[in-house]
């Protein structure tokens, strides 16, 4: 380290976004990058909605993998989905995961407990036994479809004091489906997925979490229908929060290739629910950006839109994207997306922030390569695009974990 330098290159680091930034922490290689260009350093950002697949299917990504990655987009800490082997609905099964985490994360890997018993939408989990140790209860990847279990999930998620994350889809309305039931699945003859399959669920959860009380946070929504429905909903005060993705928020079913890279569920949509979503998140209806990172093998990514696996990478991504299709054109202030990355998921989810900052160089462009990305998983809409905005130190917990320079 240092120090001396600091006073020096102060006037090209922007610690504005994140005024409590250690930068005695920061390396000499990255104070001599200071001299040469401007600096921005934010607080580490927080991902609620990640897969990292183990334990399970370790093939696709593995805690250690899923941290770099995380690590390099500038991520401190992440929340992992349950739809793992074994499945964590109980202290056993969820003690798999966390030994994993233990050994092998290198940032704030926190896990969900499923809901029901396999995520089978049948049978509550053993939820108290697990509540001290998860961020949220969720099915990612299944929707419930009772109302009754929903109902009495509920309950037991409130009385636990937790959140309940759901993926809201009606089974009934896929009809096969696997990209947005639009133009694009019309003019090329593939079988689509309408909107309401998500957002007829959501009005359903928006009733019993009226009732019920419970916390409630919808992943990953993409329709206009759905943006509408939780604006209403928090009006009348419903507590519940949402999240997108980057790539709702960036491209439409106007951008779709013959690729599975651009297979992901929920399906890209049209341009006027991407309007949509990018209103909803300046008004303030959705209140957090998560990447719904989902890394599967090249094998199963490679069969096209039909028959490839659900699911794109996007950890690594995701600032850059949002810096360079929304900040630098002007649609989004960077202070709100740092503030959907950083402070919204951290106090819904309650989830603590341990000295955790990443350092950037906004003016720096990099491409999107399989070589570039430190996930397992190499599929994402974005390959080879040039972007906006590298990141060049993670530092957590006072270490620093990743470095480019």
């Amino acid at each position: 380290m240092a120090n001396t330098m600091i006073s020096a290159t102060i006037q090209n680091i922007d610690t504005s976004l994140c005024p409590a930034a250690e930068l005695s922490l920061l390396p000499d290689s990255v104070l001599a990058a200071a001299d040469k260009t401007p600096l921005s350093v934010f607080p580490g950002f927080c991902d609620v909605h990640v897969h990292f697949r183990e334990p399970g299917f370790s093939y696709k990504e593995t805690i250690q993998t899923g941290s770099l990655a995380a690590a390099h987009g500038g991520y401190t800490t992440v929340c992992t989905m349950p739809n793992l082997n074994p499945v964590p609905d109980c202290a056993s099964h969820l003690r798999d995961e966390l030994s994993l985490i233990r050994s092998g994360a290198v940032i704030d890997v926190v896990p969900y407990g499923a809901l029901t018993v396999g995520e089978r939408g049948q049978t509550l989990s053993a939820l108290e036994e697990m509540a001290k140790d998860v961020a949220a209860f969720s099915d990612d990847g299944r929707g419930v479809q009772s109302d009754e279990v929903m109902r009495q999930g509920m309950q037991r998620v409130k009385a636990l004091g937790k959140v309940f994350a759901a993926h809201c889809e009606v089974n009934e309305l896929l009809r096969g489906g696997y990209i947005h039931d639009g133009r694009y699945a019309k003019a090329h003859g593939h079988k689509g997925i309408c909107s309401e399959s998500e957002w007829k669920m959501i009005e359903r959860d928006l009733a019993l979490a009226e009732q019920t009380g419970c916390a409630y946070h919808v992943c990953h929504i993409s329709a206009k229908e759905s943006v509408e429905l939780i604006r209403d909903a928090k009006r009348r005060g419903v507590n519940v929060t949402c999240e997108t993705a980057p790539h709702y928020l960036v491209l439409c079913e106007d951008d779709l290739q013959e690729d599975g890279r651009f297979k992901m569920n929920p399906p890209l949509r049209s341009a006027e629910d991407k309007n949509a979503l990018l209103q909803g998140l300046l008004d303030g209806t959705i209140d957090m950006i998560a990447t719904d990172h989902a890394p599967h093998s090249a094998a199963e990514k490679a069969k096209g839109l039909a028959g490839s696996a659900f699911g794109i990478v996007g950890l690594e991504t995701a600032f850059s994207v949002l810096y360079t299709y929304l900040v630098k054109p002007g649609v989004v202030p960077l202070d709100w997306i740092i503030q959907k990355l950083t402070a919204a998921p951290r106090n819904r989810f309650a989830l603590p922030d341990k000295n955790s900052f990443s350092v950037w160089s906004l003016d720096t462009t990099w491409t999107v390569t399989e070589e570039s990305l430190l996930s397992k998983g190499k599929s994402t809409p974005f390959l080879h695009e040039k972007l906006y905005g590298e990141c060049l130190l993670t530092v957590h917990d006072g270490k620093i974990v990743y470095q480019k320079i």
